[in-house]
């Protein structure tokens, strides 16, 4: 089998994100918007002798048992599939940012490897792998925006007109276990219809972690701060730490605050690899 190289493994944003209630188990009971934006990591996967599993990192370093490791491990074990890969990442979308990075780099080598060993899995099966490595990955392996409810695992397409958007990641980034675990947090946001959202996309609803992330990591704030003294309307996405606005206008993000990385980007219609698992 060839290799598979330039896979994309784009980052999301939640264009809202309410916090409606929590299950008997201790899980939040959520309604967002995830919208896929062209901010990617990019995997190279290339069969090797055995059964090992690999990885070398071209950028920034993972740790050993990350979610790329972690889904690869899963693939073959849920199929008792004896063939190895060696993965190369170029890891670009930074992590702790609430942007789903390392849920959309499991979802893309769960596809990858999906064709890369001749599987055939429908996606069905692979969201029921993906959804033991993380919330996000079943979103992810579905390749569209989506209106999501539940714990995350209820995906409900949606479309959304294109545009761009400014994305900054303050220096510190933020765990998602500890902002949802913070009694501060506000729980009991009244549910919300997609018939609503439909009507204003893009300036619906409110981020409600959006305050305990902003007292556990200042730069939350000043990344607010700095989108608002441009004109702007900035958001927090997922738990943390990066904010976002949508572009009316041209913006020169080398002006960003020393230590923030900052991107242009626009979103997706679908997800880069989309097609590559039957349905």
């Amino acid at each position: 089998m060839k290799s598979l190289y330039d896979v994309l493994a784009p980052a999301k944003l939640n264009l809202f994100l309410h916090v409606i209630g929590r299950r008997a188990d201790g899980m939040h009971l959520l309604q967002s918007a995830f919208m896929l934006i062209d901010w990617c990591d990019t995997l190279h996967f290339e069969p090797c002798a055995g059964n090992g599993i690999s990885r070398v990192d071209l950028s920034a370093n993972l740790p050993a048992q990350d979610l790329i490791i972690r889904a690869a491990q899963a693939l073959q074990q849920a199929t008792g599939h004896q063939e190895g890969v060696h993965i190369s990442v170029d890891k670009q979308v930074p992590a702790q940012a609430g942007m789903g990075g390392g849920s959309s780099d499991a979802a893309s080598t769960l596809l990858a490897l999906n064709r890369l060993w001749n599987l055939k899995l429908p996606l069905a099966v692979l969201s029921r792998i993906g959804l033991r490595l993380g919330a996000d990955v079943p979103f992810f392996l579905a390749g569209q925006n989506a209106w999501i409810e539940g714990v995350g695992e209820v995906i409900t397409p949606i479309s959304l007109a294109s545009a761009r958007f400014v994305v900054i990641k303050p220096p510190a980034g933020l765990d998602t276990a500890r902002i949802f675990s913070n009694p501060a947090l506000k729980r009991d946001t009244d549910a919300a219809t997609i018939t609503g959202f439909a009507a204003d996309p893009f300036e619906f609803g409110r981020n409600d972690l959006q305050a305990v992330a902003s007292a556990e990591c200042p730069g939350v704030n000043a990344g607010l701060q700095w989108l608002a003294a441009q004109g702007l309307r900035g958001r927090m996405t997922g738990s943390g730490s990066a904010v976002f606005a949508r572009l009316q206008h041209d913006l020169d993000v080398a002006r960003v605050d020393a230590g923030f990385e900052a991107r242009l980007c626009r979103n997706l219609e679908r997800h880069p690899l989309w097609g590559w698992a039957p349905e």
